[in-house]
C-alpha cells in the first residue's frame, strides 16, 4: 500500500495510492500512519493524482534522525577510515518539506550538497528492539535527500548544523508499507541533478543494516511513532567530485528508489521572508 498526504481544493488530505490508474482513494482522517496500520476507513471517494500537490507523508516527525558514512563506497570517496560503530545525529525536524517543494541555497552558505537516501518511518513506541525483529516495527518506507551545508557540518562533530536547515529534509512521495517492500536491503537507488546520474547504487551496500540500526538507537532511547530514520547515503555526492558538484538556485534533484518512488526538488535561493517573527 502505499499512502500520500496531499492537498487538493484547498484542504490536506490523505488517501491510498493507486499507480496503475494514476488515482488516489481518500481516507477519512489526515493521519497517514492510521492508514498504515489498517485504522483508518476508505471513503469511496477518488482524485486524481495530477489534480494534487503531494506533502511530506510525516510533516512533524517527532524525530528526523540519519547516519553517515553508511556505504563503503562513500566512506571512501570522503577519505575517512570506516567507523567502528554507526555514527548517528539528528536532522532538526523542521527541515521537513514536501517530495516537489523547493530546497533552500541559504544565506549563510552556499555550499550546499545532496544525498539521495532511503528513509524509515517507526510504526510503533518501542525500546530494547532485538535485530532480528527490527523490521517489524516499521510503518513504511520513502525517499529522502538528506541535503548538508558542508561548511556548516564540518564545523561541528555532531553535523546536526549542517543538515538541519529548512527544507533541507525533503521526504517522499508517500509511505510505502513493508508488505510492497520484500527486501529493503535490495532497493536500486539513484539520484540525478539536472538529469545528469550521481548517485547509483543499492541498499545492499549498507555497511549497517536497517535492522542493526534500529537496534542501536532503540538500544540507547524509545522510538515514537512517524520517527523517520534516513539510512545513508551512497557514493557520488556533489562535494567529493573533482570538481565539486555543489547545488545552486536553478537545478534541480531527483531520487528515485526501486518500488518506493521518485522525489524531485527545484533548488532556488532562500526567500527573503523566512526570518519568521521578524519584520524585514
Amino acid at each position: 500500500m502505499r499512502i500520500a498526504r496531499f492537498e487538493h481544493e484547498g484542504s490536506v488530505q490523505v488517501g491510498i495510492v493507486d499507480a496503475a490508474a494514476q488515482q488516489i482513494e481518500v481516507v477519512d482522517g489526515d493521519d497517514v500512519l492510521a492508514v498504515a496500520s489498517g485504522a483508518a476507513t476508505p471513503s469511496g471517494r477518488r482524485v486524481a493524482l495530477a489534480d494534487v500537490r503531494l506533502l511530506a507523508p510525516i510533516p512533524v516527525p517527532p524525530n528526523f534522525l540519519a547516519i553517515g558514512l553508511n556505504y563503503a563506497d562513500h566512506v571512501n570517496e570522503s577519505g575517512r577510515e570506516r567507523p567502528e560503530f554507526p555514527i548517528f545525529f539528528n536532522k532538526q525536524r523542521t527541515c521537513v518539506t514536501g517530495p516537489f517543494d523547493p530546497i533552500h541555497v541559504p544565506k549563510a552558505s552556499a555550499v550546499v550538497d545532496y544525498e539521495g537516501e532511503l528513509g524509515v518511518v517507526i510504526g510503533r513506541r518501542c525500546r530494547h528492539v532485538p535485530v532480528d525483529r527490527a523490521l517489524e516495527v516499521i510503518a513504511g518506507y520513502l525517499v529522502v535527500d538528506d541535503v548538508s551545508v558542508r561548511d556548516w557540518q564540518m564545523r561541528s562533530p555532531t553535523m546536526t548544523l549542517g543538515k538541519s536547515w529548512d527544507t533541507h529534509g525533503p521526504i517522499g512521495p508517500w509511505l510505502t508499507t513493508p508488505d510492497e517492500v520484500p527486501d529493503p536491503q535490495a532497493l536500486h537507488l539513484q539520484t540525478w541533478v539536472n538529469g545528469q546520474l550521481l548517485q547509483d547504487a543499492s541498499t545492499k551496500e549498507m555497511v549497517w543494516s536497517i535492522a542493526e540500526q534500529i537496534e542501536v538507537l532503540s538500544t540507547v532511547c524509545t522510538l515514537e511513532p512517524g520517527t523517520v530514520l534516513a539510512t545513508g547515503t551512497p557514493a557520488g555526492v556533489g562535494i567529493a567530485r573533482k570538481p565539486p558538484i555543489l547545488l545552486k538556485p536553478g537545478d534541480v534533484v531527483r531520487i528515485e528508489i526501486e518500488g518506493l518512488g521518485a522525489i524531485e526538488n527545484p533548488v532556488i535561493a532562500e526567500p527573503d521572508d523566512t526570518a519568521v517573527g521578524f519584520a524585514q
